[in-house]
């Protein structure tokens, strides 16, 4: 299997802790980033997503972001072919649900008849079908993080970023929703990187764990191989 994602010499200061990271993400897989708050993990997926910006590092070396053999470090974060899952899933209140899922179709000029059977669909694969003329403010936290990813995936991304999508809900909706993640992932076959400081949370979906210290890489491996007191 190919890596279909890089990311070299990722570099940014903070107050707090210097980011200075590298690594890889192999087609197909997720990998999931763990560590305390403040670690920098977050702050990994913004610059990769051209949330943040890179600082400049006194060796002269320079970021590389790279994404199925195209170098992305410099693009807009709307042409990466990037998805990206927030904690607050930020969803539009002034639509409906069907609306928010296939409101990123409908910016790149699907009709909008095939933009909402789409929507439907997918919809449909989160366990939320006749859901699609409601409005979020009627969702749980759950159901609204589904329709989150339910709005990620119908644009088909490559890769897509979980900035600890789960962190605000409860211990037996984390689990039902790191299932379906999972179970999407697969299904999709899309790459994915995930953000979390939940160590379940981590080996039930990661195909590879990184622990993050500091701004930078402490360790990787497989899940089955990580334990908790390592994040210590």
């Amino acid at each position: 299997m190919n890596s279909c994602f890089s990311a070299e010499n990722l570099y940014r200061v903070w107050d707090s802790v210097t980011i200075d990271f590298s690594f890889t993400a192999e087609k197909g897989t997720m990998t999931v980033i763990v560590g305390r708050s403040g670690s920098g993990k977050s702050s990994v997926l913004r610059l990769i997503a051209g949330l943040e910006q890179f600082s400049v590092r006194s060796d002269g070396r320079t970021p590389v972001i790279t994404l199925n053999g195209r170098d992305i470090t410099h693009l807009a974060p709307g042409k990466r072919g990037i998805g990206m899952v927030f904690q607050n899933h930020a969803l539009f209140n002034h639509l409906s649900v069907a609306d928010n899922v296939a409101y990123g179709l409908r910016c790149k000029g699907v009709h909008t008849a095939e933009a909402r059977k789409s929507a439907e669909e997918y919809l449909s694969l989160f366990g939320l079908a006749g859901f699609g003329d409601r409005r979020p403010g009627t969702l749980s936290g759950g159901e609204a993080q589904r329709v989150s990813l339910a709005r990620t995936l119908i644009m088909q991304p490559s890769l897509v970023l979980f900035d600890e999508p789960l962190s605000a809900l409860d211990a037996p909706l984390r689990k039902k929703l790191t299932a379906d993640i999972r179970g999407s992932q697969k299904r999709e076959g899309f790459t994915g990187i995930f953000v979390t400081h939940d160590i379940a949370e981590a080996k039930a979906v990661a195909d590879r764990i990184i622990l993050m210290k500091a701004g930078k890489m402490q360790w990787q491996g497989g899940p089955e191989d990580f334990s908790e007191d390592m994040i210590d």
